[in-house]
């Protein structure tokens, strides 16, 4: 069975994502409210052998948070999207959990194996944004001394 069969088989309607749909938005505060780190999305729409039109790709400290980041994107994704994983792979290891949304591919990485696997290099013709955490980090500032 093709995933065109699949895709028609689920009755929605699919239609390619802008950088402003709602599941990127949901999928990116998703993995910020958990802390994750150095996160990135790549537009790949006009790479012809692109198996997505997004990936969002992210890293964590240790498998605990890699876990923590994988379950909170898609228990968000559920709530606010409706919408379910068309598969979802690497819980075993917990070193690279891949979250596929067949439009959208989120890569959930611990830090080392992200390093080896290098998949922005990989995929370098295809359009990368950073995502800052959208929380304003506190600025540090000198105490007063009372008088």
């Amino acid at each position: 069975m093709t995933e065109v069969q699949v895709l028609a088989g689920l009755g929605k309607k699919y239609s390619r994502l802008t950088k402003s749909s709602k599941i990127l938005k949901v999928i990116i505060k998703a993995i910020q409210d958990k802390k994750g780190e150095s996160v990135v999305s790549l537009d790949m729409r006009k790479i012809p052998e692109a198996v997505a039109d997004f990936f969002i790709i992210c890293e964590a400290g240790s498998s605990v948070q890699v876990k923590a980041i994988a379950d909170f994107v898609q228990e968000e994704v559920k709530k606010e999207c409706s919408e379910l994983p068309y598969k979802h792979e690497g819980y075993q290891a917990l070193q690279w959990v891949l979250v596929d949304y067949v439009n959208v591919v989120v890569h959930i990485f611990q830090r080392e194996t992200r390093k080896f696997y290098r998949l922005e290099e990989m995929w370098h013709d295809g359009v990368m944004l950073e995502h800052e955490d959208e929380a304003p980090k506190p600025k540090a500032t000198r105490a007063t001394k009372r008088k």
